[in-house]
């Protein structure tokens, strides 16, 4: 604590001490902790150098989604808040380089107006452009590793590298680019050309999500990434464990691959649903399932 008070005079970086974590992620878990609100790129790089000089370890939380927060207590989470123009979209471009803090809700929406041919692969996803290029994100329409050209990467020793992107640079729920510690300040995001059925696409995709997943309780996304022949969820299903859990966390009654948090729960109570889920479905199926979920 006595270290991070010695960065409270950083511009554009506002330090929060023991604040609750819970509006940072999109599960909503109890825990304290330090956070870092980042709003300008100087800002950031100016903080990283501080804390690899004092060996503070970090954490980026984006828009909260797909992950929870467990070990708090000597890590300092980072919230990245960068301006975004809305007006970049006004010229006639297909590649547009965009802060990595953008929610992919404001892209969803653009590409609904613009017509953006590509950009329906994000629909539903939570969460920010950074966060969604770090993991690949994607849906059942496409992965959004197939859109992005390049991406500016702040490196943990303080470089800024600007990342050309490749067939070999994206694997299923997973980049091959980024290193423990890295994070992407930005990145140039491509479009397909135009079509006018987009919009309707988007809606459409929205409302079977809505159908079939809890997009309006309290839970980080998909938990578990798919095998090749074998859907997480539909797994879980199958074996009778939609419910299993506590009072409070439990595996969701509408899409077996979600985890709930329906009252008050905590990370630590999580992790113990998480650990005791596995080892049922392999137990039960013999399959184990990879987290999709990030567990810090």
């Amino acid at each position: 604590m006595d270290k991070l008070k010695k960065l409270v005079k950083i511009q554009d970086v506002n330090l929060r001490f023991d604040v609750n974590l819970e509006r940072y992620t999109t599960i909503k878990l109890a825990k304290t902790g330090h956070i870092a609100i980042c709003t300008s790129e100087k800002g950031l790089r100016e903080l990283i150098s501080h804390l690899k000089h004092y060996e503070i370890k970090y954490h980026l939380v984006g828009w909260g989604a797909n992950q929870v927060l467990v070990n708090c207590d000597k890590t300092l989470f980072i919230k990245l808040d960068f301006p975004f123009d809305k007006n970049i979209f006004n010229t006639d471009s297909h590649i547009f380089e965009l802060p990595a803090s953008v929610s992919l809700g404001q892209l969803t929406s653009i590409a609904m107006k613009k017509k953006f041919k590509g950009w329906e692969v994000f629909t539903g996803i939570p969460g920010s452009l950074g966060g969604a290029i770090c993991m690949n994100a994607g849906t059942s329409l496409g992965e959004i590793g197939n859109l992005i050209e390049s991406v500016r990467v702040l490196r943990k020793n303080g470089s800024v590298e600007s990342y050309k992107c490749t067939n070999e640079s994206f694997k299923y729920r997973h980049n091959c680019f980024l290193n423990s510690g890295d994070i992407i300040l930005s990145a140039k995001i491509k479009h397909n050309g135009y079509d006018e059925t987009i919009e309707q696409t988007i809606k459409e995709y929205l409302a079977y999500r809505k159908d079939t997943q809890p997009l309006t309780t309290k839970n980080c996304g998909s938990v578990f990434k798919n095998l090749p022949h074998h859907k997480a969820g539909v797994t879980i299903d199958i074996i009778g464990l939609k419910g299993f859990g506590t009072k409070n966390i439990s595996v969701s009654m509408k899409h077996a691959n979600f985890i709930e948090n329906k009252g008050e729960g905590s990370a630590a109570e999580f992790k113990v649903v998480i650990d005791l889920l596995k080892q049922e479905i392999e137990r039960h199926s013999g399959f184990q399932f990879e987290l999709e979920v990030k567990v810090y």
